[in-house]
């Protein structure tokens, strides 16, 4: 018998999660997982495991949902949004969401937009009880595709990325490279070298000389070389705990 899929529904509104628990009650195989309120709640339950799913609301109290899937963890699980505001399709889908479903959600999308997690979900589960081809050759870099061809580029050279614009530019201690990879895929590609410190960066803490606060609660981190890269408000915590450092306003007790 297949697993139930675990879905976890995000959204400020009562209402809203009301309807999406009446909707999901009448799809078979589904369970509920439960509910975040705010963004902080929805990033908490993501990193803690659980669910499979989560119904993201993009205007939430704290946190966006854009901003909290820029912070989501690598093995977390798929985002579907369920929103009524159109125009943050492309910054969704850029952050690695599975599907943008607008408000008001109709049971035959919702379905849809589950079965495709369901199979994204299966995949990546017989991918990973794959074994390890036995003749492939370790590459200690990663290939980057810019408009002057493929770059590979060791990952220990790397200092940041950011997005600017529509492209991205991959900063290394010796160059930089503007590509079309997204920011996701260059996280995946980076593993634990770099970190989601924004929705429009990564970073290598390792690279960081110095850290700046902001009135925002995040911080400036300077780099060696002269550039800087924005640290949000909710990296700028998880950055403290991971080296230490006294609780800021808002931290958690």
């Amino acid at each position: 018998m297949t697993e139930p899929l675990r879905v976890l529904i995000a959204d400020d509104e009562l209402m809203a999660r009301q309807r999406l628990t009446r909707l999901l009650g009448a799809i078979d195989g589904v369970t509920i997982a439960g509910e975040a309120k705010d963004g902080d709640e929805v990033l908490t339950a993501a990193r803690a495991g659980g669910c499979d799913v989560v119904l993201l609301d993009v205007h939430m109290p704290k946190l966006s949902g854009t901003d909290a899937l820029a912070l989501w963890p690598k093995d977390g699980p798929w985002v579907i949004f369920c929103t009524a505001h159109a125009e943050h399709a492309v910054k969704a889908f850029d952050g690695g969401a599975l599907d943008y479903v607008l408000k008001p959600v109709e049971p035959d999308r919702l379905a849809k937009a589950l079965a495709r997690a369901r199979a994204r979900l299966s995949m990546s589960m017989s991918m990973a009880t794959l074994p390890p081809p036995a003749t492939q050759a370790r590459i200690d870099r990663i290939p980057v595709q810019t408009r002057q061809g493929v770059v590979l580029v060791p990952p220990d050279e790397v200092t940041h990325a950011t997005l600017e614009g529509e492209l991205v530019t991959l900063h290394t201690t010796a160059a930089h490279y503007l590509t079309d990879a997204t920011l996701q895929e260059l996280h995946e590609r980076l593993g634990d070298r770099v970190e989601r410190v924004h929705r429009r960066a990564l970073l290598n803490v390792n690279a960081v000389a110095r850290l700046e606060p902001l009135e925002t609660g995040g911080y400036l981190a300077r780099l060696p070389a002269g550039g800087s890269v924005e640290v949000s408000r909710q990296a700028a915590r998880e950055l403290r705990r991971r080296l230490g450092l006294r609780k800021g306003p808002g931290d958690d007790d």
